[in-house]
Parts: structure tokens; sequence; C-alpha cells
């Protein structure tokens, strides 16, 4: 199942994708794909709506309309560093011996092909197509891969923007250079795990102004969702509806020699296997 929400922003609603051209709108039985969707298991019961309603011919088209992120604005988004082994070594740093977190502040999320707007006195915004991974139910000190797996609500594909002058020269505080207002592009939809046969085997590429720029594969994560999930709940309460970023396959703008970044007008597009395709315009500062 493939969940979306669709609309102007700030006044999504939430629909399932039944194809390309079709949703069919759950939003008079749920709110949101929210914490409290999520918490109350909202999935199976959305799962039973949408096979009624689809099987009643109750489908919608897509029409042009705006797709948001595919959840509701998070508790926290928390993110992983250097989580694949090419990109460690294009950045010149040690391949990690346990996951590198991070936040990105909520509010950076924004819909897949919504603008990128760079912050103001920014000369080295970078892009970071990954994959993400949304919390299903509360989880703390979970123990086996089994328990995180279960703790998973879906994947999601999301563009982690950076900005690597904040990031690594003004103190050493990643959050800086992660947390500006569109940082955080998501969708076009959650795909539930029965969707996704293997999660370690996922295609990634990512295009700048028609140029490609990274291609990379799940397969080369260091710490795969399951550990990741795991890993985190042993430090922090995940919450449902919580937002993980997995971290970046080679090609960012950072790595290259000399590294190259985004200016205004130039467009990202990017995608993960099963998990649709994004596209962003890069807009100047407010």
């Amino acid at each position: 199942m493939r969940l979306m929400r669709i609309g102007e922003a700030g006044r999504e609603r939430p629909v399932v994708r039944v194809d390309d051209d079709h949703y069919v709108d759950v939003s008079d039985q749920f709110a949101d794909f929210n914490e409290e969707f999520f918490g109350s298991g909202g999935i199976e019961r959305v799962r039973a709506l949408a096979t009624e309603r689809t099987a009643a011919g109750q489908v919608s088209a897509f029409g042009g309309k705006r797709i948001g992120a595919p959840i509701a604005r998070p508790h926290q988004i928390v993110c992983v560093g250097l989580n694949y082994a090419d990109h460690a070594r294009e950045t010149g740093q040690p391949i990690p011996a346990e996951p590198i977190l991070f936040n990105k502040a909520p509010n950076t999320l924004i819909g897949p092909n919504d603008d990128v707007r760079l912050p103001r006195g920014s000369v080295k915004t970078d892009w970071e197509v990954e994959l993400g991974v949304v919390i299903g139910k509360r989880s703390s000190y979970l123990e086996t891969d089994a328990d995180a797996l279960a703790a998973i609500a879906g994947y999601t594909l999301v563009n982690d923007v950076s900005e690597r002058e904040f990031q690594s020269e003004r103190g050493g505080q990643w959050v800086k250079g992660k947390s500006a207002e569109t940082f955080n592009p998501a969708g076009p939809w959650l795909a539930t795990p029965d969707e996704i046969a293997d999660v370690r085997e996922l295609d990634m590429w990512l295009d700048v102004s028609g140029v490609r720029r990274q291609t990379g594969s799940t397969k080369t994560m260091i710490f795969d969702p399951l550990f990741i999930v795991r890993y985190i709940s042993q430090f922090m309460v995940l919450e449902p509806g919580d937002l993980i970023d997995t971290g970046t396959p080679p090609g960012v703008g950072l790595g290259m020699r000399p590294p190259l970044y985004l200016v205004e007008g130039d467009v990202m597009e990017l995608g993960v296997t099963g998990l649709g395709t994004q596209r962003q315009r890069v807009i100047g500062p407010r």
C-alpha cells in the first residue's frame, strides 16, 4: 500500500495511491497520516477501507493536484551521517564504527516537487538522495531486528538537502547545515514494508539540471534500516510518524573535485526503486 497526501501546502488530505493516475480519498475517515494515525493501527484500517473503495470504483484522478509529503509534520527527523562506505570515502572520512546521528528541524519537511530555497548567505548548498524510514509505533530499547521491523510503518524517498559551510565551518553543529526551510523534500508516497521486496537492494539516483550526480544502491549501506531503528531506540524514544533519513550514496557536491554546489535555477530530480521520483527547483533566499 502506498500512502500519499495531496492538496495545497498546509491543507493536504490523506489518500491511498491506486496507480500512477488514480487514488482513493480516505480523508473522511482519517484526519491525516500523523502520530495518532500510525500509533492507533491506522495502516491496517486504511488498507481495508482502500481495498473496499477501490473494488467499488470509488477512485479519483490526480489531475495535476499538488503532492505533499506523505506524512504530517513529525515530532522529529533523525538522520544518519556517512552511512554509505563509498560516500564516506569520497568525503575523506573514516567509515564510522557506530551510526553518526543528528537532527533536522521537523519544519524542513516539504512535498516531493516543492521548491527548495537557498538560505541567506549560502554558497555550499548540497543534495543527498536518501531512503527515509517512517516509524509506526512508540519505540524505545528495541532488542531485535524483528522488533525494529515491527516498529516501521514504511519507507519513503527523501532529499537531505545540506548547507556544508553551516554544517562544518560554523562550530561543528551539523543541525545548522541541515535545518533551513525546505531542506527535507519527502515522498511522493510512503510504501508499507510489504511493497519493498528487499530494502537492501534499492537503486538510487539524483540528477542536477539534467546531469547525473548520484548513482548508488542501499546495498552499500554500512548500517541497514533495521539496525538503525534499533540503534536509535537505545538513545531516544521514537514516536509514531517520526522520520529517519538513513544516509546518502556517493556523488554529493562536497565530494567533487573541485566541489560543486547548487545555485538558483538548478533543478534536482531523484528517485529510489519502488518509492517514486521527486523534482525540485532551486530558488533564491528570502
